[in-house]
């Protein structure tokens, strides 16, 4: 298992998604003789997981049933453990596009967080790809380091523990693109520009704050950035509901021909006809934050 490479069976040592519902997942590393609780009863990983297709249905002690499904960036999303903050998947959709991310590419990112983007981006840019990811906290990055080296996706990924606002990323002139999610981004810019190649590449910064944007677009235009713009994704998720229409009555056919003698039928209730619509959430998701993008000009 690689959260870069598919595989077809579970084994020992996988880490592995169970499916109890649309709102309830949960990752589990899988280990010969080990069990997993759920609500629906025990899993035993040795007779019930290992060997097992990923997707398949599996049933637990109590006689219900969840799947198993192989782990990706977005199923590890929304099913991390919180040691910070993190992107979801609306927003990271638009960074990977904006910052034109693509098997091979190089990028720069502060800070690693809970490792959110960090997955995304290392199945984007596999399998020739580098990810050099700057953590400020000691225990966070080792925490993301461990996890890197469990989802077997170690190898595309340097993890430093250091200040990107003081000490960079490490690298000099070789970053097709540098990912910024720091409180104050724009101590970071001139580092960032630094750790870019000579020509061209995309940065993007994330901040709740607009007076964060502020400071840094000046920051941007300032190192000489081009094409600087912010924008704000929210995500509406429209509810799909089943309505019964009733059919329009034409009254009778005129070309029908009525013969003299025959008896005429009252008219009957007409029926109804079931169709699927979609209605706008009431409450949408509030602001999570801005993005910003700049790119650094051709020489």
């Amino acid at each position: 298992m690689s959260f870069v490479e598919y595989s077809d069976c579970i084994q020992d040592g996988d880490v592995a998604i169970v499916y109890l519902g649309h709102e309830s997942m949960t990752p589990v590393k899988v280990k010969r003789g080990a069990q997993t609780q759920t609500r629906y009863g025990v899993i035993r990983h040795s007779t019930d997981l290992i060997g097992q297709r990923y997707g398949s249905k599996v049933t637990c002690s109590k006689g219900g049933w969840v799947y198993v499904l192989h782990p990706t960036p977005e199923l590890w999303t929304v099913n991390l453990p919180h040691r910070t903050q993190i992107l979801y998947t609306t927003d990271i959709a638009t960074i990977t596009m904006m910052l034109e991310l693509k098997p091979g590419s190089v990028v720069c990112e502060s800070g690693t967080g809970s490792g959110s983007l960090s997955h995304a981006i290392l199945r984007t840019i596999a399998p020739t790809g580098h990810l050099h990811t700057v953590e400020f906290h000691q225990q966070r990055s080792e925490k993301v380091l461990e996890e890197f080296k469990e989802h077997r996706v170690d190898h595309l990924v340097t993890v430093r523990n250091q200040d990107a606002c003081k000490d960079g990323f490490g690298v000099t002139g070789v970053a097709d693109a540098v990912f910024l999610d720091i409180p104050s981004p724009w101590e970071a810019v001139r580092h960032a520009k630094a750790a870019m190649k000579k020509s061209g590449g995309r940065v993007c910064s994330f901040s709740p704050c607009i007076e964060q944007v502020q400071k840094t677009c000046e920051a941007f235009s300032d190192q000489g950035f081009e094409d600087i713009n912010s924008i704000e994704v929210l995500l509406r998720v429209h509810d799909v509901r089943t309505v019964y229409l009733p059919l329009p009555d034409f009254g009778p056919d005129p070309s029908a021909q009525i013969q003299p003698d025959s008896t005429i039928t009252p008219p009957q209730n007409h029926a109804s006809i079931a169709v699927k619509t979609t209605i706008p959430p009431r409450d949408v998701q509030g602001h999570t934050g801005y993005l910003t993008f700049a790119t650094k000009p051709r020489t």
